[in-house]
């Protein structure tokens, strides 16, 4: 009898320390979040091998995507140079723009920068790229391509192209480029065209340029093409609208936490029938650019509905080098109005097919061919 309480007390103390064991680790455990316990235990029992950076970046990346919100986003450390440098509109490379052919027949140099070291080397719109030192890029994403283009400033890559069925080779010194942001044509009855491509870096600079340079050409009528625009800086947009824009509000923005900011334009503006082109990729500032000549009625609004941002982003730079672009407010129109989920109404709704939007994207759509360049000029010469 006595053997046998020995042993039941033997065994009320193993369950007791087992209990204060697992107790004590519950509590631990409970002071660490989720993702450092599933993080802790795939390091430490996974019986495969798991990439520690690869793993952060996909919790990181599916967590902005749990919040619903398809504005913000996050950028891996590997990445945050490169949207620097997107922001920036300048890059180190050799100034072409490639598109990837079919059949892994390699890549069409669908522009060439001027004054570029691509160009210097020779390189030609229609080139087909198909070695990067040596390297054949047939069957290569044009992702892997351009990270085999570019690389330290000041060192050369030798670039392989076919040109009329010859091989033809460059070498290109890698240097740093600035991208063009905006670009003029005059057209027909007096007409300018300023293809707008972002609102970043020297956006403004570049469109005011842009537009002058058409006025003393004897522009006498404006439009202003944002189709495929993804937006950008708003100090960049209200620049643009105050130059055009009469006097008062142009852009209005209220944050997360209540505080608001209102931006003005000043008496002086721009006297001219102006129209501006849109599409399904005219996203944030450049559907709000359309949006603001168009209450104002100052512009008419030709092409496709806008996207429908209305949501406004700041980027915080995260420890290990990555960043959240987080939508931290929203942002509202002259008449006071949010675009997010609306977007912008065309005053002209002219739609093209997919091989002319292709045209349109990659520029080679002369503006004679443009069905949307063409219905604005209509509209702008009746008045």
């Amino acid at each position: 009898m006595k053997n046998r309480l020995l042993h039941i007390g033997s065994y009320i103390l193993v369950a007791a320390l087992a209990t204060a064991i697992t107790l004590a680790m519950v509590g631990k455990t409970a002071q660490v979040s989720k993702l450092d316990q599933m993080e802790a235990l795939i390091g430490e029992r996974f019986i495969g091998e798991a990439d520690k950076e690869a793993l952060e970046d996909a919790a990181a990346a599916a967590m902005v995507s749990a919040t619903g919100d398809r504005w913000s986003y996050y950028v891996p450390a590997s990445e945050y140079e490169t949207y620097q440098e997107q922001m920036e509109n300048a890059y180190v490379g050799v100034g072409i723009t490639i598109q990837v052919l079919e059949e892994d027949a390699g890549f069409a140099i669908m522009a060439v920068t001027e004054g570029g070291p691509a160009e210097e080397a020779g390189l030609q719109v229609g080139d087909v790229l198909i070695l990067v030192d040596d390297q054949d890029v047939r069957g290569m994403t044009t992702g892997e391509v351009r990270e085999l283009v570019r690389g330290e400033e000041g060192t050369k890559v030798v670039l392989t192209v076919l040109r009329q069925g010859e091989h033809t080779s460059a070498a290109v010194e890698r240097r740093k480029v600035q991208t063009p942001v905006a670009a003029y044509e005059l057209l027909e009855n007096d007409v300018g065209l300023v293809t707008i491509e972002n609102f970043d870096a020297r956006c403004a600079e570049e469109t005011i340029a842009a537009i002058d340079a058409l006025l003393d050409n004897g522009a006498q009528k404006l439009i202003f093409d944002v189709r495929n625009n993804p937006g950008g800086y708003a100090s960049e947009l209200v620049k643009v609208l105050d130059y055009l824009l009469p006097e008062g509000e142009v852009f209005r923005t209220v944050s997360y936490d209540g505080k608001e900011n209102v931006d003005y334009s000043d008496a002086d503006c721009l006297e001219l029938p102006m129209a501006v082109l849109v599409n399904a990729s005219s996203y944030s500032a450049a559907e709000f650019f359309a949006a603001a000549l168009q209450e104002y009625e100052a512009a008419v609004v030709v092409g496709e509905q806008t996207v429908g941002k209305g949501y406004f982003q700041t980027t915080y730079r995260l420890n290990d080098g990555s960043a959240l672009a987080l939508s931290i407010g929203k942002y509202f129109t002259p008449n006071g109005n949010n675009l997010a989920g609306v977007g912008v109404t065309p005053d002209v709704v002219v739609t093209v097919d997919e091989e002319t939007s292709s045209g349109i994207y990659y520029g080679t759509l002369p503006a004679g061919e443009d069905p949307q360049i063409q219905a604005a000029v209509r509209e702008l010469t009746k008045k």
